[in-house]
């Protein structure tokens, strides 16, 4: 079995699976938390296999910034296709939509609006933590 098939099959019931040399990490965290949190932690998922429910471009460019080897989503945005496409990562899907809306179907995601005039992955990250970090003060 692949890294990629293994990283699907432990998706059920997770937010997020992460494979390499047939070892999974899963976490359930919403949105691009779960990658977000990886790369802040520092945890190496260079040349895994993911499989995520949803990828738009926000996550795509974390995945980029990452060094992940392909990946795997339920649900992907033509933009997100596109990004890792011209970064060489091969990625399929279960289902193609043109955009990433938000929780409340009211417009696109906040993440993907964060990212929509960068093509710059360390850039992206930067402007995706700094959005989270708004976020949750408004929150708290």
């Amino acid at each position: 079995m692949t890294d990629l098939a293994r990283a699907i099959a432990a998706l059920e019931g997770h937010s997020i699976a992460i494979c390499r040399g047939g070892k999974v990490l899963t976490r359930d965290d919403r949105g691009i938390m779960p990658m977000l949190s990886l790369l802040r932690e520092g945890t190496d998922v260079r040349g895994s296999a993911v499989a995520d429910l949803v990828v738009g471009k926000a996550a795509a460019m974390l995945f980029v910034k990452a060094g992940v080897a392909e990946v795997y989503a339920k649900t992907l945005s033509e933009e997100a296709q596109r990004y890792l496409a011209a970064h060489g990562i091969p990625v399929s899907c279960e289902s193609l939509t043109k955009n990433i809306i938000n929780r409340s179907g009211t417009g696109l995601c906040p993440m993907e609006e964060t990212v929509l005039n960068t093509e710059d992955a360390e850039e992206g990250y930067r402007l995706l933590c700094e959005k989270v970090s708004r976020m949750q003060a408004e929150r708290a």
